[in-house]
């Protein structure tokens, strides 16, 4: 008998989302399970350097791979360039659409792991912006880059190239530039604009006493001293109103020739059912939670998810309940990283490395249930044969 058919035999695992935490689960469970990772991207992106990118596009290479020859030839996952319209919890089964040829297909699992990340544009309405393609079908259409497919990775190398000749022609002209969020974002963007193109003029600021909110005074200091060295204008405990043509007044700067929005997070989980996202209420007339605690950031949108990573609905009675169990009473599905909004814990930060501590939680869950029914089937077949 091999090792895998002793650990999980055909079971399938199920990853939607190729970001830190889906190749977690990929990486891990592939040894002992049937994997399959769908991604509505044809590439991987390390987001954590893209800044680089926009300002230095051969460092683009650098930072993706193709998913295809990686998972399917290397790793033995197989791997759907699709995007995710629906999960279903109760049948465990998924809907997706082909990218390439708009082929509408349906996947069953045993295991489901949902690892499809968030935005990072606050203030659009669908939460597009610089630092993550935009690869969704709804949002293409309104998308400020349109014509750059991002989908591809020769589309996301094109706007990265449109960016960086932007910026190069503002640099040739000496103009400037305003960045919204002091966060890590919006400082390393600051400072990588300071050492391509000298010649503009930056402006950071953040609604926060410091930069760098949740780090430690120390680190505040360490780059606040670089910041000032290089002579870029931070403002600190001022609110910008994004939607205000005319905010840029009370940071008592010019208008600046392009503005970066560098702050917040907003979620991306169209495909969930409605009854286990944050924003869901049965009690209230609209169905829309009134608690923005319960709620979450940017006006909800996360997956409820208990302390197992299991999602939570709430039924039309206001109880709770796992979403998606099997007959067993074990849960199947599990969401982790940038999606969900963890139990009662306090806000987690959208970054890959709790992404990536939640995954490897989501595979311990499906081994340790998987031994669970495996031996009650063992138990069984046993009972049979004497």
């Amino acid at each position: 008998v091999s090792e895998r058919q002793e650990m999980g035999g055909d079971r399938r695992v199920l990853v939607i989302g190729g970001g830190f935490a889906g190749f977690v689960v990929a990486r891990h469970m592939r040894h002992h399970y049937k994997v399959t990772l769908i991604d509505a991207k044809e590439y991987f992106e390390y987001t954590p350097g893209i800044l680089r990118a926009f300002v230095n596009p051969a460092h683009f290479e650098s930072l993706t791979f193709l998913y295809q020859p990686v998972l399917e030839e290397k790793m033995g996952v197989k791997f759907i360039w699709g995007e995710v319209n629906a999960l279903d919890g109760e049948n465990r089964t998924c809907k997706y659409k082909e990218v390439r040829n708009g082929y509408e297909g349906e996947i069953s699992y045993d295991y489901c792991v949902v690892a499809a990340g968030c935005n990072f544009g606050l203030f659009d309405k669908w939460g597009e912006s610089l630092w993550f393609p935009t690869v969704w079908e709804r949002v293409r259409p309104e998308s400020k880059w349109a014509h750059c497919d991002e989908r591809y990775w020769q589309g996301r190398r094109q706007h990265i190239e449109e960016e960086y000749q932007k910026i190069k022609a503002l640099n040739d002209r000496s103009g400037s530039v305003l960045i919204v969020g002091a966060g890590f974002i919006g400082v390393e963007w600051a400072t990588e604009i300071d050492y391509f193109f000298p010649n503009i003029k930056i402006t950071l600021c953040d609604m926060l006493p410091k930069c760098l909110g949740p780090l430690p005074d120390n680190a505040k200091s360490y780059c606040q001293n670089y910041l000032d060295k290089k002579a870029i204008n931070c403002k600190y405990g001022v609110k910008f109103n994004p939607f205000d043509p005319e905010g840029y007044k009370v940071l008592g700067i010019s208008k600046p020739d392009i503005t970066y929005i560098s702050t917040g997070f907003k979620a991306s989980c169209w495909f969930m059912p409605k009854e286990v996202m944050t924003q869901y209420n049965p009690l209230e007339a609209d169905e829309m939670e009134k608690d923005v605690r319960k709620k979450g950031p940017a006006g909800g949108g996360w997956i409820r998810t208990n302390l197992h990573l299991q999602p939570v609905k709430v039924n039309k009675d206001g109880s709770k309940a796992v979403y998606g169990t099997c007959d067993k009473g074990h849960g199947r599905i599990y969401c982790v990283g940038d999606c969900n909004m963890l139990g009662d814990l306090p806000p987690i930060p959208k970054i890959s490395y709790p992404g990536e501590e939640q995954a490897a939680v989501a595979c311990r869950q499906i081994e340790t249930i998987d031994s669970i029914l495996n031996r009650s089937e063992e138990r069984r077949v046993g009972k049979e044969c004497r």
